[in-house]
């Protein structure tokens, strides 16, 4: 057993650490203090099932454009049963009476929800844009839904780590628009019935809420929005240089989009994609002087 299994034991045991007298200590306070004592005895390992939950994922929900009041309340009333909070609504209907009393007990949450007029304005500081949806799409649209991942899978990909998550929910009417999928780095689609897939909004939140009630943050931290957003101008710079065929770069663009957006990026792992970036547009930039060279030498 380790030196900080064994304090953090002693600890939940009841054991004195201290005063008894001395105000509660939460998990995370506990977590400092026993790493700046092993940072002393040079214990450098400290596991994660030891400690309990290390890091968090921020997880905002975010209604866009929602038609019904009364579903805006069951929203929040779902986000408060599986202890959820951060709700921002995009030009939502006017919240009024039935609004409040749908969200019954969690009305704290529908009054605090954050009021926004652009998509862009709710989702400026989130690392990973989720989109949901109950469509499989026409041909015409369809690279824009796919791939679907479960809410367990979703779940998965952020276990373990530290950072900021969008979950997104559409219109009841007509969903996302085009350009809206397209801003998603993965989507999520609850598993039901061929027949009538198509799910009440609060119920799918509701869903998606309890299977992410359990999620285990880390001490992973994503890369930042900002970082995510330089990221993708730089594969399109590359796309750029290489001369990728005009007609195939949308879908090209979307497809990478949703290729790393799933693969939860961490920093360190941004920063050596950019190397990479970096160097292939080099090496490119040279290869064409020298074939500028021959040419002009045989000109």
């Amino acid at each position: 057993m380790t030196v900080v299994s064994i304090i953090f034991k002693d600890f939940h045991q009841g054991n004195s650490i201290g005063s008894h007298n001395a105000p509660h200590t939460t998990n995370q306070e506990m977590y400092e203090i026993i790493k700046l004592i092993c940072s002393y005895t040079k214990v450098v390992q400290i596991s994660q099932e030891t400690i309990g939950r290390i890091g968090h994922m921020d997880i905002r929900i975010v209604l866009v454009e929602p038609l019904y009041q009364g579903n805006v309340g069951s929203v929040a009333r779902a986000m408060k049963n599986f202890d959820f909070s951060d709700l921002v609504l995009v030009n939502p209907c006017k919240l009024e009476g039935e609004a409040r009393a749908m969200s019954s007990h969690a009305r704290d949450i529908l009054e605090n929800a954050k009021i926004v007029s652009t998509l862009e304005e709710a989702i400026d500081d989130r690392s990973i844009l989720i989109g949901t949806t109950g469509i499989a799409g026409s041909r015409y649209d369809f690279h824009l839904r796919v791939p679907g991942y479960s809410p367990a899978e979703v779940k998965e990909r952020l276990t373990g780590r530290d950072g900021k998550v969008a979950i997104l929910f559409g219109r009841e009417d007509n969903g996302f628009t085009k350009e809206e999928l397209k801003k998603c780095d993965m989507i999520m689609t609850i598993p039901t019935s061929e027949i009538y897939p198509v799910m009440n909004l609060s119920h799918a939140v509701a869903v998606i809420l309890y299977e992410f009630s359990d999620l285990t943050g880390g001490d992973a931290p994503l890369a930042d929005a900002l970082d995510m957003r330089v990221f993708y101008e730089h594969l399109e710079e590359l796309l750029d240089d290489i001369d990728y065929p005009e007609h195939k770069k949308e879908k090209t663009k979307l497809m990478l989009k949703r290729i790393f957006g799933r693969s939860c990026l961490l920093s360190r792992e941004v920063h050596t994609l950019h190397g990479i970036l970096n160097r292939a547009q080099r090496h490119y930039i040279r290869e064409g002087q020298h074939d500028n060279d021959l040419i002009d030498e045989h000109a």
